[in-house]
């Protein structure tokens, strides 16, 4: 495996974690809130960004490069609001999306294919991971400071995120 990529690669790794920590403290901040709904959409999303740094694990170790478990930050665990919350998701996935172009345009400058396929998978998740932050985010600016339109939120909010992942 080339040495840059593979150092990209470790990086995504710590992206990929540290999304998956900041979803965990947000789901715990939205638990303490009352906002049930929102917690586990936000357990969901940690297990998922999980999932995506093991697969990126498993895939350096299967091409025989030499993979680097990040220390990590604490992530930001209060926030102001439902849209604060909502903000920060939707600029971690654009942040995450951004990295994962870069070690696309890097693969195809070192005419890197198998790593170019691998991650396009990674490329066609952060296009529903953004869509789904965007629209939820669309929705709360929608509801403004309605506490009413708080709580259908959270109730709703798997069956919103889950239109949103629909293909069309």
């Amino acid at each position: 495996m080339n040495k840059s990529i593979e150092k990209l690669l470790n990086d995504q790794v710590k992206y990929e974690a540290t999304a998956s920590m900041q979803y965990l403290s947000m789901a715990s901040w939205a638990d303490a809130k009352g906002y049930n709904g929102i917690a586990e959409f936000f357990y969901a999303q940690s297990e998922e960004e999980r999932v995506h740094m093991t697969k990126l694990v498993k895939f350096i170790n299967e091409r025989s490069g030499t993979v680097i478990v990040p220390a990590l930050d604490k992530p930001k665990a209060d926030f102001k609001s439902l849209s604060e919350l909502f903000e920060t998701f939707l600029s971690s996935e654009v942040f995450v999306t951004e990295k994962i172009n870069h070690i696309i345009f890097e693969c195809l400058q070192k005419k890197d294919y198998n790593v170019h396929n691998f991650m396009q998978w990674y490329v066609t998740e952060q296009l529903e991971e953004e869509a789904v932050a965007r629209t939820l985010l669309d929705k709360l600016n929608i509801i403004g400071n309605d506490k009413s339109g708080h709580y259908l939120f959270d109730r709703d909010i798997n069956t919103i995120a889950t239109e949103a992942d629909a293909p069309e």
